[in-house]
């Protein structure tokens, strides 16, 4: 996750609080998205972010995971996301971004 975006969630995090915000990636790695769901949750691990040392323990989850998915409308997520479920590993993705929210979450 890049330094911007970091900066931006922990702004998000202090004016509305971290129970107020859901985190939704669209990585295409499960490997990019985990490091992004840590980051999100337990602190940036590369320590090189505003989010380093931070455990926000927000909520995250992967686009391409049920519980985001049955939140957007059908023909917009056809759109959209559709395309990624053919070409991703969805299930590499999903558990990955799943383990960092089940370990770090402060709000499950």
């Amino acid at each position: 996750m890049d330094l911007e975006n970091q900066k931006r969630i922990k702004e998000f995090a202090e004016e509305h609080g971290e129970e107020n915000l859901v985190i939704v990636l669209g990585g295409a790695e499960a490997e990019a998205s985990g490091l992004a769901a840590e980051t999100v949750t337990n602190g940036d691990p590369t320590f090189a972010g505003p989010l380093a040392g931070v455990q926000l323990g927000l909520r995250v989850y992967h686009v391409l995971e049920p519980e985001v998915k049955n939140e957007i409308d059908e023909d917009v997520y056809e759109e959209q996301v559709s395309m990624m479920e053919m070409v991703l590993e969805v299930d590499e993705i999903v558990e990955e971004v799943k383990t960092y929210r089940e370990k770090y979450c402060k709000f499950n």
